[in-house]
């Protein structure tokens, strides 16, 4: 799959995002080495700690099919679906994906003028925490 076809997946994922309380709608779309795709969407609750980001419910899919290995996610998000600016991954999506990906895993970010930004998982999240 190349990145404008992942970026395309994590597009039509954020126009199922259910976030009444911010607006904010994000979309996720998670590549796996076997080239399966995962996508995710946020979704929000009343009770604000128990909202799901879209990176987040794209890989517990993932890894909740039997998947660990992974290649590239793509986000896109914006108040409304309005895409003008990037949509960064937060902390703990970071922490969450370096859990199963290296440093090197690609981050594809996009937004509605057709700009993307592509960095390292590395790049997001450094000094990660790890058990081993």
């Amino acid at each position: 799959m190349n990145d404008h076809s992942l970026i395309q997946a994590a597009k039509n994922a954020m126009t199922h995002a259910w976030a009444p309380y911010s607006g904010f709608m994000v979309g996720a779309a998670l590549l796996a080495q076997d080239g399966r795709v995962f996508t995710g969407c946020n979704i929000e609750n009343a009770s604000f700690s128990v909202t799901a980001c879209a990176e987040r419910t794209a890989l517990f899919k993932a890894v909740s099919e039997g998947c660990r290995s992974f290649t590239a996610l793509a986000v896109v998000g914006g108040k409304g679906g309005v895409c003008d600016d990037f949509a960064w991954p937060c902390g703990a999506c970071r922490q969450a994906l370096s859990e199963f990906c290296g440093e090197s895993f690609r981050v594809l970010l996009w937004k509605d003028d057709g700009t993307v930004k592509i960095c390292t998982l590395g790049e997001l999240l450094p000094g990660t925490f790890h058990l081993k």
